[in-house]
């Protein structure tokens, strides 16, 4: 059976339906706020701590074999900050692979260009591929 083409919202619901099975599988207790006001898609709860966390999915690699997250919403100019979110996950569906990513990761960029597929392991982000114990573990 064909795949129907899925428009960016879709996709995004999608990615959503896909990390609220994610964390869920690994323990995690997951809330969705009601509507979509709030800079953050879901709440994970751990270890007596709340976490907002926003989650970002990528469908086709770019130049290189690299996937592209931006760390904003609709307006490039409105990043996320540690006042908005704790953790931005991105989800590259392609290869069904997750990078938990901390916000403070973002402190000096817009945008984070993944490679998972790349021979060079020790590139910037791959330290945090399925790296879901950061939102386990209390913060330095």
């Amino acid at each position: 059976m064909k795949m129907p083409m899925l428009n960016r919202k879709r996709r995004g619901e999608v990615a959503e339906a896909a990390f609220l099975h994610k964390a869920a599988s690994l323990g995690f207790s997951v809330a969705k706020p009601w509507g979509e006001s709030d800079r953050y898609d879901f709440i994970v709860e751990t270890g007596g701590r709340f976490l907002r966390v926003q989650v970002k999915s990528a469908y086709s690699p770019g130049e290189f074999g690299g996937y592209t997250f931006h760390n904003h919403g609709n307006t490039p100019a409105d990043v996320y900050t540690s006042d908005d979110i704790d953790f931005l996950v991105a989800y590259i569906v392609p290869e069904d692979v997750w990078y938990v990513l901390p916000i403070h990761v973002f402190a000096h960029t817009s945008a984070a260009k993944i490679f998972p597929s790349s021979r060079r392991r020790m590139s910037r982000y791959e330290k945090y591929r399925e790296a879901w114990s950061l939102m386990t573990d209390p913060p330095k």
